[in-house]
């Protein structure tokens, strides 16, 4: 999530793949699906999809819980 903050997914317009953020996070394609599902679930990250493909970047709820982690 800090990595999705930190990289500027935080609106549907500059969310990214899942193939994007395995890059940026040198990850395991599988992996970051895990994590994705665990953070969409808790609502710190959202879906977009666009043109038929899945996008995901940071909501509101997730952006404040990535502040806290600095402040």
């Amino acid at each position: 999530m800090s990595l999705l903050h930190n990289i500027g997914a935080t609106s549907p317009n500059k969310s990214l793949t899942v193939e994007e953020i395995s890059i940026w996070a040198v990850m395991d394609h599988e992996k970051v699906i895990e994590k994705l599902s665990k953070l969409t679930e808790g609502k710190y990250v959202k879906v977009h999809v666009s043109d038929g493909i899945e996008k995901y970047y940071v909501t509101v709820d997730g952006i404040r819980k990535v502040l806290s982690i600095y402040s």
